[in-house]
């Protein structure tokens, strides 16, 4: 059984439209899965499909120029059908090949897919301007892994065996928190397997997005920075001593965190200020794309146990959520620190909206508790609601002129829409 992704009925009605679908994300996502997947459907109903692998040796010889390319489209195709390719961040100059195709107006509709190279979401998104749209394949989030653990039985009332189903639901949620949402890594039974592909995992990320595509020279200088913001995930970072503990220039810091954040490792989330001389303006946090692999980096994957363990990484979950939901808004996720220690997790701001700041609590408070950092926040910025997302019961009360909503952490995906 593969695991079912809630994007796949986006990206088949896209289908229909002649813009080229590109299927971009982190290595080892599953995007080779879903095409194929696609594919599957596409030719029981009758389509013709051509798929080629760029990581494939014989199939790079249809790219030697774009006549070849159409060519092989036509022996396989015919005059209409679908042309899959995958692994396209392996071709040089992608988008102007793709851009120069697209335009001789053929009757071919064009699927590609890629992992998360600066290639693929700089060049090719900037050569295929108004000729594509993008889908991102994220690790397999928290409905779609509880989708496959219980075998889809409940698909059509998550919310309701979230609500009813207390424990299985906290025990699922453990091991998404330890393990993360890499299919391979859901996929397979015993730890030890599971650590093993996780190395399989990092170490092609390293081999063949940064070191091969990127030309990073000094990958164990890479793999140590990403210890390190694993170890501090949720705190702020300070690029002078950051670039200390790595060995290298701020300059190079600051292109290697770019690099990570390209290649869809990391999530880079900058303060919300308005008063330079008492909120913190510069330091910026980082979030793990993937929960199992930044437990990996410090290898606690699997062997999370305490409280404070599980803290930090449920407040990586959060804005996992927020983030996709938040995706294609004009909506920006930051966090609030004061010079004087108080603090917000999250700061939701849309051009010319009101802060909505959100608290993040594992444990099981009391639906009245909220800290003094957030009842500070609230009275100095007076927002019209504000979130604390939790493990405990839907709840609201008044601060001030203030709605504060006590949303346990499940109702994130269905009250964002995710």
């Amino acid at each position: 059984m593969i695991i079912e992704r809630h994007i796949k009925p986006n990206i088949v009605e896209h289908l229909q439209k002649k813009e080229i679908t590109i299927i971009t994300g982190a290595r080892q996502t599953g995007k080779t899965t879903l095409l194929l997947d696609i594919k599957k459907d596409l030719e029981n109903s009758g389509q013709k499909v051509l798929l080629l692998n760029l990581d494939i040796d014989s199939h790079r010889q249809y790219f030697r120029s774009q006549e070849a390319l159409l060519q092989k489209t036509r022996l396989e195709l015919g005059t209409n059908g679908y042309v899959f390719i995958d692994e396209i961040q392996r071709l040089e100059n992608a988008g102007l090949f793709i851009k120069g195709i697209y335009d001789r107006n053929t009757p071919y509709k064009f699927v590609l897919t890629g992992s998360g190279s600066i290639e693929l979401k700089e060049k090719i998104q900037e050569s295929l301007a108004g000729r594509k749209r993008l889908f991102e394949l994220t690790p397999v989030t928290f409905p779609e892994f509880v989708d496959y653990k219980t075998d889809y039985k409940y698909r059509e009332s998550l919310s309701l065996f979230f609500e009813v189903e207390t424990e299985k639901t906290n025990s699922l949620l453990d091991e998404y928190l330890n393990y993360g949402g890499y299919p391979r890594i859901i996929l397979e039974s015993t730890a030890e397997e599971k650590q093993k592909l996780m190395d399989e995992i990092f170490k092609s990320y390293v081999e063949k997005d940064l070191v091969y595509l990127l030309r990073i020279d000094r990958p164990e200088t890479f793999t140590t920075l990403i210890k390190i913001l694993a170890a501090q995930s949720g705190g702020m970072i300070n690029y002078s001593q950051l670039a200390t503990q790595t060995g290298i220039s701020v300059p190079t810091l600051k292109k290697y965190l770019w690099y990570a954040e390209k290649t869809f490792c990391i999530h880079y989330v900058s303060p919300f200020f308005t008063n330079p001389l008492k909120e913190i303006t510069k330091s910026p946090i980082y979030y793990f794309n993937d929960l199992g692999l930044r437990n990996y980096s410090i290898a606690m994957m699997g062997k999370l146990t305490i409280y404070q363990q599980f803290g930090f990484v449920f407040q990586n979950l959060v804005y996992n959520i927020l983030s996709a939901s938040l995706r294609w808004s004009n909506n920006k996720i930051h966090f609030w620190r004061t010079t004087d220690k108080a603090e917000v997790d999250f700061v939701i701001q849309g051009s010319g909206n009101q802060p909505i700041p959100v608290e993040v609590k594992y444990g099981q408070i009391r639906p009245a508790s909220i800290s003094r950092s957030f009842r500070s926040f609230i009275e100095k910025y007076n927002p019209a609601n504000a979130f604390v997302i939790y493990r405990g019961i839907e709840a609201e009360i008044m601060i001030n002129n203030t709605t504060v909503t006590f949303l346990p952490w499940y109702k994130l995906f269905e009250y964002f829409n995710t």
